[in-house]
């Protein structure tokens, strides 16, 4: 059993240094995903609706948080550091996220629970067998936390905790130094919405009427009178389906303007939100339209606010250059920051800047 405790902290260890390391270099998609979670339950449990609200307006915080210690408490659980105090910690958080996963599961309310952030897309139920696996090993690390040898790496774990919350609070306030999404430099959106041409892979359940027991087919059973269809599913439907399924860019008319963004060099300008939008960076992005125009490329503002309060916020800000309306979902995936600079060379992301970092010049 002691051999056993030995491998449950290390496999533990890793998946939680590696989950928490993917989640943390983009802590805003984390906290998308919390603020779903907390709205599902401010209406599913409307007693405690104040309360999971008020966990909804906050869930970046909690999610740099949640993100950075999910690789503190890998890293200590490796390092066998404080072992006491680290197993209660992974056990408090496991059943928090176990939680959240059967829930999702179970209800089907949040189809994605981003245990590995946007690096890897687990299904409700996968995630959930995920946990119930880790929970196991913790409950073994929990009841052999007495018999470690701890070591003393206060200098490391120092060190650890200052790079954790140093990337989760450079990502928010710049964007992700690691970027999993389909909009990052150097991918192609058109290629990215094509078709993948993988042929998909079909589970079929029948019931078989003379001895009433369920049966899975690879293929359509035919004979209606011994077999009675009940479901079907597809087995790779993560793999059909393209990378991008839901960018269109339109007009506010209703014209569809999103071929047009893939044609020639395009500056992408994105702004989310009006109400939070900083002055001095609308000046930089006004500078930045300017020389861009100067040097051939196209400026375009792709926004989600609805269009009288755009057209007043351009107004206050003297901003003249042509916008269109692009889904607040597909928004926040492309940009995590607000507002946000995307350069496009036929459809290919070359650059990528965040509100804090907007270039004063651009150069192909």
């Amino acid at each position: 059993m002691k051999l056993f405790s030995q491998i449950a902290r290390i496999i533990v260890g890793v998946i939680f240094t590696f989950s928490g390391f993917v989640k943390v270099v983009d802590p805003v998609g984390t906290g998308i995903k919390l603020e779903e979670y907390f709205e599902v339950f401010a209406q599913d449990l409307p007693s405690l609706q104040g309360l999971f609200m008020f966990f909804a307006h906050n869930s970046l915080a909690l999610s740099l948080i949640f993100c950075a210690l999910e690789v503190i408490l890998g890293v200590a659980t490796l390092l066998s550091y404080r072992m006491k105090i680290t197993s209660w910690l992974l056990l408090i958080i496991i059943v928090f996220f176990t939680f959240l996963t059967f829930y999702s599961a179970y209800f089907n309310k949040v189809t994605d629970c981003g245990c590995f952030g946007d690096f890897l897309k687990l299904k409700p139920w996968t995630s959930f067998n995920k946990d119930i696996f880790l929970t196991v090993f913790i409950l073994v690390i929990f009841v052999f936390r007495n018999k470690y040898t701890n070591s003393n790496q206060n200098v490391v774990m120092a060190i650890v905790t200052a790079i954790s919350f140093g990337i989760g609070i450079y990502a928010i306030r710049y964007l992700p130094p690691i970027d999993f999404l389909p909009y990052a430099i150097g991918k192609s959106i058109p290629e990215q919405m094509k078709p993948t041409g993988v042929k998909p892979i079909m589970e079929f359940t029948f019931l078989n009427k003379k001895t009433n027991e369920e049966i899975v087919a690879k293929e359509f059973l035919m004979d209606t009178l011994t077999y009675k269809y009940v479901s079907m599913v597809t087995l790779n439907e993560d793999k059909i389906k393209p990378k991008i399924t839901d960018y269109s860019v339109s007009d506010q008319q209703g014209n569809n303007y999103t071929d047009s963004t893939f044609v020639g060099n395009k500056l992408l300008v994105i702004i989310k939100d009006v109400k939070n939008a900083d002055a001095e960076q609308i000046n930089e992005i006004k500078a930045l339209i300017k020389t861009s125009e100067a040097k051939g490329i196209t400026p375009m503002i792709l926004t989600s606010v609805i269009q009288t309060d755009y057209q007043k916020f351009s107004q206050a800000n003297g901003l003249t250059t042509p916008y269109f309306s692009v889904d607040a979902t597909v928004l926040k995936t492309m940009a995590r920051t607000n507002p946000c600079v995307i350069l496009l060379q036929n459809g290919v992301v070359k650059g990528k800047w965040g509100n804090h970092s907007i270039p004063k010049n651009i150069e192909l």
